[in-house]
């Protein structure tokens, strides 16, 4: 059951992806020939109109196949006919349906168990929030003037900057704004430097207004998380091997699942959204990162080409994407490979 149910997740996320391209393409009058959910061989496809549908074996992948896409066409609805603009939001089109997805899903997420705010539970005993004067019922505002609105944003900053010397930390108490440097840490039991506050996993509900307001600043939250991290692992603070690709994130859900099932379907509910959430906003961000093959890499190449003021050779351009493919799917192969790896 919960393999399926980690298919399906990754199913959906995917072929709301490449619903975007669909969508927009036809919006812009682009024939679409094959519209595809998974990889390797087909086991059904059918068609209607124009465009065939296809299910493949492997549930990871997906594509949107436009004429003149990848290959010369002569035909007015080929992909490569159409206006930069156009091919733009196209390309775009894609990433932009994943962070919509992840709106939507917030808001689901959101209206059915609240927030866990800002407020702060209590301070640690001789640690750095403390020393620095805050207390329990305090509200973070900011850190080093990044903006939280969920006690999460608070963690995962402090944990991506565990190597501050000192954090300038905007807070409220009784209404009233207030300012101070909290100099973090080092706890044996942690391993990293702590700034010592902690927060109960209460969650608060909001109005309408609020939950639409709070979906936006999830989406920031998870759209933040994962540039950091690729700047970690850029800089080499998280090494390859602990990067999760499709096993990794399976196992995760299956993982989600097992702790929550005992406690009712509800918390299967919820705890399947939140990954689903992580996952979509995660899949807008990568796919529009500058690398050939990628959403970002064809976008870069639309930039090149307004700046040029013409288009590359249509075979370089291939070329640039063949090759860009095929390293993606190295790196596909080492990161299952990690995972498979982590399961034995």
């Amino acid at each position: 059951m919960k393999i399926i149910l980690a298919i399906l997740i990754f199913s959906f996320i995917i072929i709301f992806h490449e619903l975007g391209h669909f969508l927009f393409a036809k919006k812009c009058g682009v024939k679409v020939n094959e519209f595809t959910l998974g990889l390797g061989p087909t086991l059904i496809s059918w068609g209607k109109g124009e465009t065939k549908y296809c299910l493949k074996l492997l549930p990871f992948g997906g594509s949107c196949v436009m004429e003149g896409e990848d290959t010369e066409s002569d035909s007015d609805r080929a992909f490569n006919k159409k206006s930069r603009w156009e091919r733009f939001q196209i390309v775009f089109g894609g990433p932009f349906f994943n962070f919509i997805l992840a709106y939507i899903l917030s808001v689901i997420y959101i209206s059915a168990v609240g927030i866990n705010d800002t407020t702060i539970t209590d301070v640690m005993d001789g640690y750095a929030a403390e020393e620095a004067g805050l207390q329990a019922g305090d509200t973070i505002v900011s850190i080093n003037g990044y903006h939280v609105h969920f006690y999460n944003e608070i963690s995962i900053y402090t944990f991506l900057h565990s190597n501050a010397d000192s954090f300038r930390i905007v807070y409220t108490r009784d209404g009233v704004k207030y300012t101070t440097t909290v100099v973090p840490k080092y706890s044996e039991e942690a391993g990293r430097k702590l700034i010592g506050i902690t927060k109960n996993s209460e969650y608060k509900k909001v109005s309408p207004v609020g939950v639409l307001k709070y979906s936006l600043y999830e989406i920031k939250y998870q759209i933040y998380t994962t540039i950091s991290s690729l700047r970690m692992l850029a800089t080499g603070e998280i090494a390859v091997d602990q990067v999760s690709g499709p096993v990794g994130v399976v196992t995760t859900i299956s993982d989600v699942y097992d702790e929550s099932v005992s406690s009712g379907a509800f918390y299967v509910f919820v705890n399947m959204l939140s990954i689903a959430i992580l996952l979509s906003a995660n899949l807008g961000v990568m796919n529009l990162l500058p690398f050939p093959a990628l959403d970002g890499g064809r976008i870069l190449l639309i930039i090149i080409e307004t700046v040029r003021g013409k288009k590359l050779n249509e075979n370089i351009e291939n070329g640039i994407n063949l090759v860009g493919f095929a390293l993606l799917m190295v790196l596909m192969v080492v990161v299952m490979y990690n995972d498979i790896l982590k399961l034995m």
